[in-house]
């Protein structure tokens, strides 16, 4: 499992013209389940994407966190993530788990994430063609395993 996480002043997540999630400050993770991922990584994960440390405190050092600044988290899955892109010109997805098991585990996570952080977790639509848009901030963009 692993996230990509992107320091936002907002972004948003649409399927067919409509928006289905949309944040303001906060952070867009982009989340890639592989297979045997375990409930005890998606609390991991969720732990560390809503507590790490990414946002400026008041001397401009990345000393706060997502809770920190009262912000919101847009949770997306993305299975391109996981390919396997060692080799070739064209990327291979056995590394990602299989669909049925990806939206499972997906699900979970943002159960839990929504347990963890009140102020607002928002998502896209699992296996849809999903159209997202963001404004880094920084750019910030980091890459988490749990």
């Amino acid at each position: 499992m692993l996230a990509l996480l992107q320091r936002v002043t907002e972004a948003a997540v649409r399927v067919d013209d409509a928006v289905v999630g949309a944040i303001g400050p906060g952070l867009l993770a982009l989340v890639a389940i592989e297979p045997g991922d375990t409930e005890a990584q998606l609390h991991r994960l969720a732990q560390r994407m809503l507590g790490y440390r990414i946002f400026e405190d008041d001397a401009g050092k990345m000393n706060r966190s997502l809770p920190d600044i009262g912000g919101k988290l847009l949770l997306v899955s993305q299975f391109t993530l996981a390919a396997d892109t060692r080799s070739g010109m064209r990327p291979s997805f056995t590394t990602a788990a299989p669909p049925a098991e990806a939206e499972q585990r997906f699900t979970q996570l943002l159960t839990i994430c929504r347990q963890l952080h009140p102020p607002g977790v928002e998502t896209g639509r699992f296996g849809a063609h999903m159209v997202i848009s963001l404004v880094n901030d920084g750019p910030a963009t980091f890459l988490l395993r749990p």
